[in-house]
């Protein structure tokens, strides 16, 4: 993270415009969070893959961990704490008021064909971030491969992502052990 000293404020204001217009959920979220952190100069291009990959091996919901991660980094525990209410304030407002609206007009076709046209808005606004991540992470051949394999196994397979993970430790690691292993005669 780059040494800029956002108010708490512009930090809860820009999560909060994050929270509002983001269909999708976290993996939606990564773009815009990229283009408001980027904007503002308070992260390089280089911190994000670091803040997602950090993000996501945090238990709980991407789009709060990267919140929580962006606004330490810039304002301490004060600046996470804004971050976070400003991604997560304007989310729980809207479905407080979809919950009062909707069970009026839940029926209704108007608001059946909104949501059904929402969706795919929302797979491409997931499909942006996976790509770019992919673009940017997989430098050489086997890591396309790794990709593909990983893809392949959990989507039209129906393996576990556990299980995926798992190998993709569990490999690297015996390779190296194998090849540091001393030789025995």
């Amino acid at each position: 993270m780059k040494n800029t000293k956002a108010s708490l404020l512009s930090i809860f204001g820009v999560f909060a415009k994050i929270g509002a217009f983001t269909i999708g959920g976290g993996y939606a979220m990564i773009p815009l969070i990229e283009a408001e952190l980027l904007k503002r100069d308070w992260v390089s291009e280089e911190d994000m893959p670091d803040i997602v990959v950090l993000a996501q091996s945090a238990p709980g919901i991407l789009a709060v961990n990267m919140a929580i991660y962006s606004g330490y980094k810039l304002r301490g525990l004060k600046g996470a704490i804004a971050a976070t209410f400003g991604a997560v304030l304007p989310s729980f407002l809207i479905i407080l008021l979809i919950a009062m609206v909707f069970t009026n007009f839940k029926d209704n076709p108007i608001v059946v064909k909104i949501f059904k046209g929402i969706r795919p808005v929302a797979v491409g606004l997931i499909l942006i971030p996976a790509i770019n991540m992919a673009k940017k992470g997989c430098k050489k051949w086997w890591t396309w491969l790794v990709l593909l394999a990983s893809l392949i196994a959990v989507a039209f397979l129906k393996i576990s992502p556990i299980y995926v993970i798992i190998v993709c430790i569990l490999v690297p690691v015996c390779i190296y052990l194998a090849k540091e292993a001393p030789a025995k005669k």
